[in-house]
Order: structure tokens, then sequence, then C-alpha cells
């Protein structure tokens, strides 16, 4: 039956678009808000992730059938086919990256990274640059899909960092390299989508994000700081370290996407990045070093350990992060996906497209979302060896292999994690449902729509539209999927310059992508080695985040405004 998406179903756009968020704002409730007493007596806000999933999820069903008159059949597809995708790829992701590092530390080999990290530097600010900024942006543009929040997050709490604190970390350094995610993939969909042409797009948000890529390691390092009790005389004092990484990162920024394309933007501004922090601290550190509480003395004990271990030592202890990144960045170029996905092995298909029954080809967008009928595709791809969790999954097994482990070492590795990623996984899969369930049933797009009302000041929430849309689906790609041909109507329709506004829909999507329920998942499965008290965490973390999201947004959406009538030579001729 098909399902012709309907986006006033009130026929009144205010309460249409209250009714439409009500899936979202029960999850909000759920995870950060509603109060509950613990044994003590004691008020919580929040409950655990996995039951506030699962009923903002039967909420959201309940609102697609009876809100927009969605058939029960493609409404059941729609978040059966999100949940499988929670499954494969992001998932696999963390599961790989979890058995890796469990690896390293089920064979010692991490006390060894620790204390290499903390020769470089001990000062926990240079680490949250090093790890969470510039290490973080080499995978998201050679993975994307939470693999930065996972890996960086898993190292960060390996190093000591508690992790709220690494998770909220993590996931506000995630944002500037985002639209560049997986070997530029965002802007390429956007170009797919919107007609508009792919340079373009990627030298515009090249001239947008490189402010950002400046203003996010001091906004790192500033949040990291004031988490633990500390002053801005702490922030000012490593302003080297945070220009260094900042700047170079931006100028690769914004040389790589005006000049080359969108593919190689984060993965050569995240080398560059570290290189360029690396040789800083040769012949610079910082002159008062930054701990976290209680930590002095343990901190100094590993300096004293430096000497213990020999330079064979240290490189063994790293092979496993080098495996990593580097199938992790075979696994991102198309080429060899490509390669991979044709291959046949013993009869088996390296990658199986299947059609999702009653919702393939028969849920229809309509204007104004898109100029005419639309049909919406709906193929899960079961791309097992292409998969970037494969990538990571390889590189552990090759990390145990080179390691020597013994098979005890082995199994307690497989049981550890599949302990941890339990409760993680059922999150990802339910959050993931919500999500193509509120796309495919056109209640993201009536949430959208209310934005397109602004007039004059469409260039700011074009850009909050973006944030909004990764907010909702978890994904810059699928945000600038969902929106991307809005934008170009609506800017065209105002006569607005449509490679500014499409590409804002990217850029200021980066920014609500810290505050999507499916990457504070991935961030407490990544950080949290107890998952009931993962699965609890998610509320807290939300709630951290929230106003650096919002904020961060709405500066995007200032400078896009800027772009549109004070500064147009910005907009690149296309």
């Amino acid at each position: 039956m098909e399902f012709h998406q309907v986006y006033d179903p009130m026929g009144n756009s205010f309460f249409s678009t209250l009714l439409a968020a009500i899936p979202i704002l029960t999850l909000l409730y759920l995870l950060a808000f509603h109060p509950h007493k613990d044994k003590l007596g004691r008020t919580h806000y929040g409950i655990a992730a996995p039951q506030a999933a699962l009923i903002a999820g039967v909420v959201t069903i309940l609102m697609a059938i009876l809100l927009v008159d969605m058939p029960v059949s493609s409404t059941l597809a729609a978040f059966g086919y999100g949940s499988f995708f929670g499954m494969i790829p992001i998932g696999w992701i963390v599961v790989a990256a979890m058995f890796l590092y469990t690896i390293t530390l089920v064979t010692g080999q991490f006390d060894i990274v620790k204390s290499s990290i903390v020769s470089l530097s001990s000062d926990r600010r240079i680490q949250t640059l090093l790890i969470a900024f510039s290490f973080g942006a080499f995978i998201e543009g050679a993975a994307g899909f939470g693999t930065p929040v996972a890996i960086a997050g898993a190292l960060m709490v390996g190093l000591g960092f508690r992790p709220m604190a690494a998770a909220v970390l993590c996931l506000i350094a995630n944002t500037a390299p985002v639209a560049f995610g997986a070997v530029g993939t965002p802007i390429i969909t956007l170009a797919t989508v919107t007609g508009l042409p792919e340079m373009a797009l990627s030298a515009m948000a090249g001239r947008q994000l490189p402010f950002f890529s400046v203003l996010v390691p001091f906004w790192l390092v500033t949040t990291m700081v004031f988490m633990h009790k500390g002053k801005w005389k702490q922030v000012l004092e490593i302003w080297p370290a945070i220009l260094v990484t900042g700047v170079t990162f931006a100028l690769t920024q914004f040389s790589v996407s005006n000049f080359i394309g969108p593919m190689l933007v984060d993965i050569l501004g995240g080398i560059i990045s570290i290189i360029a922090l690396i040789l800083l601290l040769k012949v610079w550190q910082p002159k008062n070093k930054f701990y976290l509480p209680g930590e002095e003395e343990v901190i100094k004990s590993l300096e004293q350990q430096e000497t213990k271990y020999k330079s064979g030592e240290v490189a063994k202890a790293w092979a496993p992060w080098v495996f990593l990144t580097l199938f992790v960045f075979m696994w991102g170029l198309p080429q060899w996906k490509g390669l991979l996905n044709s291959l046949n092995i013993f009869g088996i298909k390296s990658l199986y497209s299947i059609p999702v029954p009653f919702l393939d080809q028969l849920v229809f967008r309509t204007p104004p979302l898109a100029n005419e009928l639309v049909p919406e595709a709906a193929i899960f791809s079961f791309n097992w060896l292409s998969a970037a969790g494969t990538g990571v999954f390889f590189a552990a097994v090759i990390s145990g292999l080179f390691l020597r482990m013994n098979s005890e070492q082995w199994k307690l590795s497989v049981i550890r994690t599949a302990q941890r990623m339990k409760t993680p996984l059922i999150t990802i899969a339910l959050v993931l449902g919500l999500g193509f369930t509120t796309r495919y049933s056109g209640l993201d797009a009536i949430l959208g729509l209310a934005f397109t009302k602004t007039g004059i000041f469409y260039p700011f929430f074009a850009a909050m539209l973006g944030w909004l849309g990764v907010f909702l689906t978890g994904s810059d790609t699928s945000s600038n999927a969902l929106f991307g041909s809005m934008q170009r109507i609506t800017a065209e329709q105002l006569g607005l310059d449509p490679v500014l506004i499409a590409a804002s829909n990217s850029t200021g999507g980066v920014m609500g992508k810290m505050i999507d329920a499916q990457s504070i998942v991935v961030a407490t499965a990544a950080c949290y080695e107890d998952r009931n008290e993962g699965a609890n965490a998610v509320g807290p973390i939300f709630r951290a985040v929230f106003f650096h999201s919002l904020a961060l947004g709405a500066l995007m959406g200032v400078l896009v405004m800027l772009q549109a009538y004070v500064f147009p030579w910005m907009i690149p001729a296309y």
C-alpha cells in the first residue's frame, strides 16, 4: 500500500508540529528529566536508555499510525529497518572497536601506550586535544558512523579520564569534522539530492567550518578544565597548543575542501594536526601541568616509568592502533569498498541489497519537501565484508595474532566485549528504529517545515534545520538526504543562494551530532565498563552537552546569516 507523506495532518501547522514533536519530546523527557528516587531516597533524573528508547519507540509507532495515517505494515517495517541498521553498521563498529581495545587491555599493552602518551605530555589538556580532536577527526574522516567517539572515548578512559568526562569531550570534539566524515559522504549525498555541484558545496562548507575548527579546540579545553573545577588561567596556559591544533586543521580543511574535494578533508586535516601538535610539544611544554583530581601521584609514577620500556616495546604496544588506522583508512576508500562488495567467497556474496518489504518505494515525499512525488528507497545493505566495523574487526584480529595471544586471552577478550556491549546494542537498535520511523512517516519533515516560515531569518534557521535533522536522524548524511532538497527549494523561493543554504544544512547539522541519541549511546558503550552504569549515564550526558550543541549551532546560524547578507563574496562561484 502506497503512503504519501502528509506535512499538516491537523490542518493547522502549529498543532501538527506540536503533535509531531511528541515522540522526540518523550525520549528527551525520559532520558534527561523524568524524576525518580533511589533506595536512599535521593532524587535522580532520567531513566535507563533502553527503557526510554523502548517507550519512545512505541509512542513513535502510534503517532505514525494515528497522526499521519501511515499503514501499520509500513510503520513496523520502518522501525525494523532502523533497528537492523542500528546493528549493522553502527553496532558492529562499536563492538569491533571495543574488541580491539579489550585486546590491548588483556595483553597489558595499553599500560605501555599510556606511558608513551604521558612521555609526550602528561597534561590532560594536551591529551584531550591530541586524542579527542585530532585523532578523532582522522577516524571521522576515514570511517564516520560513531567510530571516532567509540575509539577516542575508549582511549581516553584507558588513560584515566572519568567515563562521563571522556564521553562529553569526545562528543563535543566530533563536530567540525563531521560534514566531511566517512570520506566526504555527507557532502556527496547533499550534492546528489539537491542537484547542486559537489565541488561548490564542498567549497562552501570549507568556508564555514574552519572558523569552528579553530573555535572547537578552545571550547573543548575550556569544557575539560571547568568540568574538573579549573580556572580560565588553566585554559590560557596552553593557548599555543590549542591554536596550533585548530589552525593547522582549519587551514587543511579549507584548502582540501576548496581545491581537491570533500573526500580527504578530515583524513589529511587530522594527520597534519597531530603532526603539528607533536612537533610543537618537542619544543614547548605548558609551564604548569593539569592533572585530574587525585591523580598527580599516579602520573608522576608513570613519568618515572618512561625509561622502563624500550623503543621496540613501545612500537609493539602501539601496533594495534597502527593496524586500526590502516584498516579504517583502507575500508573508507571507495575503490576498496567497491572491490570488497564485488567479491563472492565460497558462493557467499559480500553484499546483499535487500528491499524492505512494505516500505521500499511505497513511501512518497510530497511538496514542499520535494518538487514532485518522490518515492523513498528502503534497501537494507548487508555489506558484511566492506562495513567499517569489519575493517576494525580485522585490525583487532591481526593485533591479537601479532601480540601472540593465547587461547585464554582470546576467550577473555570475547567474553568481556560481549558482556559490555549487550545493553548498548539493544539501545542503539531501538533508537535507530525510532529515527527511521520518524523519517519514513514524515514526522521529522513536519518539524523541519516549521523552520521554513521564518522569512528573512531563514539563513539562520537553515543551519538550525540541519541541526534538528542530525539530532533526529543521528547522521549528517541522513539529515542532508532528508532536508537537502527542501533547503534548495526554499532558498530559491526566498531569493537566497542555494549552495549557501544547502551547505548550511550540513555544517549546521554537525553541531547536532553530539546530542543525537545514537552518538550518546555509542559514547556510553565506549566509556563505561559497567553496561548498567552506561545505560543510566545517557541522560546526564545529554544534559551536559545540550548547551554546547545549541550554542555552536546558533553560532553557525549567525555565520550563515552574515554570509547571506553581509559577506556574499564568501559564497563560491559555480
